[in-house]
């Protein structure tokens, strides 16, 4: 019983950093209605920032987040205003030449984080990487629940950014109609713009949130990719609130399953959910929780 508990304790916990992850994807196919392929690449972007700044400067990645988080921000920004918007609503041989240019540009910052850092497996140890806290027979790892804290309360700020505030209504009017939204005044491109830089702040947090957990190399974004396009169908696509329930029920299976199945093939489960969704609840849980 306590090897159950302490499964889904910290598949929980790693849930909350994966839909931080993800909702970065999910707010940009809300506005803009395309996939971001490039999500986990860009987000492992910010992971070297983080790493470049603690081998360079000693700053913990909890810290160097907040040099990531606005150089992704920039980065989205720009990628968006100046590149994504120009195929956004032009014909093209391919309908999705959109998404294809999103995977080409993170496929490039892969390269050249490739060239500047070469393949190696990295990794961030900080005075508490391995600490564990103890509830009776149940470990829990400090990292993996200062990482939740963190990601939660991004995910508390973004509600109140998305509800609250003037621009919180403006990427909710684009998402919901992006033409009544012009009419009422709303500028499309800058508010497209923002949004995929918040996107990429977020899942450079997330990033950042991971580093001191994970081993470091240039080509970490791929599963990240999959694991938040999973969870933002699994949530149901453009849903914040969806998308934070999909990544602590993902991150719950996925520990039940490296537990109880194999270390190995925890990433099958996440796959399996995935088509489950697909065939069954083709609306994803935001349908359930509507309910």
């Amino acid at each position: 019983m306590a090897l159950f508990g302490q499964t889904i304790i910290c598949g929980f916990l790693m849930g909350g950093v994966y839909a931080v992850i993800a909702i970065g994807m999910t707010l940009i196919l809300g506005v803009m209605k395309i996939i971001n392929i490039g999500h986990g690449h860009l987000m492992m972007v910010a992971m070297y920032v983080c790493f470049a700044l603690f081998t360079s400067l000693g700053l913990h990645p909890y810290i160097a987040m907040f040099v990531a988080m606005p150089c992704l921000f920039g980065i989205g920004y720009l990628l968006q205003r100046y590149s994504i918007h120009r195929v956004r609503f032009v014909d093209t041989i391919l309908p999705q030449t959109q998404v294809l240019l999103t995977l080409a540009i993170g496929l490039v910052f892969v390269e050249i984080i490739r060239v500047i850092f070469k393949s190696d497996f990295r990794s961030v140890y900080t005075p508490f990487s391995s600490k564990c806290l103890y509830i009776g027979d149940m470990s829990i790892s400090l990292p993996q629940l200062i990482s939740f804290g963190i990601a939660m309360a991004f995910v508390a700020g973004l509600h109140i950014l998305l509800t609250r505030t003037d621009f919180g209504r403006s990427i909710r009017a684009t998402a919901q109609d992006l033409d009544a939204a012009k009419y009422m005044g709303v500028d499309a491109l800058r508010v497209s713009s923002l949004t995929f830089g918040l996107g990429m702040a977020l899942a450079a947090a997330g990033g950042a949130l991971l580093l001191p957990i994970f081993y470091l190399f240039p080509d970490i974004g791929v599963p990240f990719t999959i694991k938040a396009l999973i969870i933002t169908i699994l949530g149901g696509a453009g849903s914040t609130v969806g998308a934070l329930s999909g990544g602590l029920v993902f991150g719950m299976a996925e520990s039940l399953g490296a537990v109880y199945w194999a270390p190995g093939y925890k990433d099958v489960v996440g796959f399996v959910i995935f088509l489950l969704v697909l065939l069954f609840m083709p609306g994803g849980l935001k349908t359930v929780i509507k309910r």
